[in-house]
């Protein structure tokens, strides 16, 4: 099983978007797929037409095994499962940060409740918390989305930063140029220096501004359904075939 993590301390740069079309991909790919939605306001789960969970009254769900699994939900989509928001997973930081083990009890959770799975991705909220520490230890990639502006490029620089104070490695971390418009000579200047300055850490695939990815709400359904031969669906899919090219980076 391997976890991973779409993850911005940016909001509004489509790390939602890109959970779930990579979690489509993996499904259609004939992985067993399970998409958690960790924020709050559940848009993973919306896409999949699943309804929040009514069931996970607190955040202390991750410590008992059959809850969690209770509350997974089905999608439309042969392999692939998701496990919906909830409105108290605010109180994930609290819970959390009041265990001992905090910083492993998320993977411990995910790997006891996740274990039908090939793959688990995980939608994270926009922060920087003990949530998010957990998310970046559990995960073996953290895929990030980085539109090409001088806002997004400070929060991939704030994020790498983090990551060397709380000496986390590095390679997972999986950045790709998102909402790209190259009609725009700023978005073409700033992936030419992110590229320079990161190099390796940035995939080549590129995912374009496009209507068909704000049509995802419209229509419920990752862009492949119903705009599969479109620029985005395109992108999305070389965004996959790049996450598998690399692999899982050595521990």
């Amino acid at each position: 099983m391997k976890i991973i993590a779409c993850y911005s301390n940016k909001g509004g740069v489509g790390k939602t978007a890109t959970s779930v079309n990579l979690a489509y991909a993996y499904a259609q790919a004939g992985y067993t797929v399970l998409l958690c939605d960790l924020d709050q306001q559940g848009a993973a789960g919306f896409y999949f037409r699943v309804k929040p969970s009514k069931k996970l009254t607190d955040a202390r769900f991750f410590e008992d095994v059959s809850r969690f699994t209770k509350s997974i939900r089905a999608s439309d989509f042969d392999g692939l499962d998701v496990l919906p928001a909830n409105l108290t997973f605010r109180d994930f930081d609290v819970f959390l940060s009041r265990m001992r083990n905090k910083r492993s009890r998320l993977k411990k959770a995910l790997v006891a409740a996740g274990s039908d799975y090939d793959v688990i991705i995980l939608d994270c909220p926009p922060n920087f918390s003990t949530l998010s520490e957990n998310v970046f230890r559990a995960a073996d990639q953290i895929v990030v989305p980085v539109i090409p502006t001088t806002l997004s490029e400070r929060s991939l620089a704030q994020l790498v930063a983090f990551f060397d104070e709380q000496k986390l490695p590095k390679k997972k971390l999986r950045a790709f140029f998102s909402m790209v418009q190259r009609r725009k000579t700023l978005h073409l200047e700033t992936i030419e220096k992110m590229r320079k300055q990161y190099k390796k850490r940035i995939l080549e695939a590129e995912v374009p501004f496009a209507a068909d990815i704000e049509r995802m709400g419209e229509n419920r359904a990752p862009v492949s359904i119903f705009a599969g031969r479109s620029d985005a669906s395109v992108a999305y899919q070389a965004l996959f075939d790049e996450l598998e090219k690399r692999g899982v980076p050595n521990k």
